[in-house]
């Protein structure tokens, strides 16, 4: 289980922004774009001759706000180096890429510190067999989903069907190791809005708490897929006024645990307005 605060600026977010680490001239424009927090991404969005040079531009000084980031996958020739640059930087979190097992958990926290947390990146079946222990690591705060490498390892098409088994695990597995909510995958298509926020909306009603974001474009319609519509906040009220005990609101059965989602309901109501 998590010994890490109940809260903690590189884990409490809604939506992250990766910004490729080759690309320093990009950092304060990813700062500026409305994300709660930036990723510097080490990993897949920068080539292979382009590692070192991502790993040295680093720095934490673009931005107010949390900076997370990801790293190199364990195996990987980059990896010590990126581990001993997050020693050095102190982010607010790292993310590991390919997380598959404890011990892989324990060197990166050994290496990292106490006090950074690991955000570990579920992307592989292996991944995801192992993610109820992965989320129980004292290290990490947090679960996220690499939907479209966990597709690529299975051999499956990136459509809601074929994961929403995997979405669930990792909502249940994140509860139980009574860790935050999960971070959803990405939305690939940049330019359709309404994929983006649809998407966010469908995680949303999952369980997930999150979803990472690879363009400023897709911050807005994310923050409004994750935010309860007004059908949803008055639904709630509804359902908070119908009193104690049983009740039927709209038609239907109103008891406790449908006045805990309400409540929750419009306490996220309330975050993202």
């Amino acid at each position: 289980m998590s010994t890490l605060p109940a809260f903690h600026p590189g884990l409490d977010f809604t939506i992250p922004l990766f910004v490729p680490g080759h690309r320093p001239d990009r950092y304060a424009k990813a700062a500026a774009a409305g994300a709660d927090a930036v990723i510097l991404d080490l990993e897949d969005a920068v080539p292979p001759d382009a590692k070192d040079m991502a790993r040295d531009a680093l720095t934490l000084s673009f931005s107010t706000g949390p900076v997370l980031v990801r790293i190199n996958a364990a195996g990987t020739l980059w990896h010590a180096d990126d581990l001993a640059a997050i020693a050095r930087l102190k982010p607010a979190a790292v993310l590991l890429p390919k997380a598959e097992r404890v011990l892989t958990l324990d060197a990166v926290a050994a290496k990292v510190g106490p006090d950074i947390p690991i955000i570990a990146l579920i992307e592989s079946a292996l991944g995801l067999a192992e993610a109820r222990a992965l989320a129980a690591h004292p290290a990490v705060g947090r679960l996220a989903f690499g939907s479209v490498d966990f597709c690529a390892d299975l051999g499956c098409a990136h459509v809601r069907e074929a994961l929403l088994p995997a979405r669930m695990e990792l909502v249940l597995a994140s509860r139980l190791a009574s860790c935050r909510a999960p971070i959803d995958g990405v939305t690939t298509s940049i330019e359709d809005a309404g994929e983006a926020s649809s998407d966010a909306r469908y995680a949303r009603a999952l369980g997930f708490s999150g979803k990472l974001a690879i363009h400023p474009k897709q911050i807005a319609p994310i923050r409004t897929g994750f935010a309860p519509d007004e059908a949803e906040i008055a639904w709630a009220k509804r359902v908070l006024a119908s009193g104690e005990g049983a009740a039927a609101v709209d038609g239907a059965m109103v008891d406790e645990p449908v006045r805990i989602r309400a409540r929750a309901m419009l306490s996220r109501a309330t975050e993202t307005a």
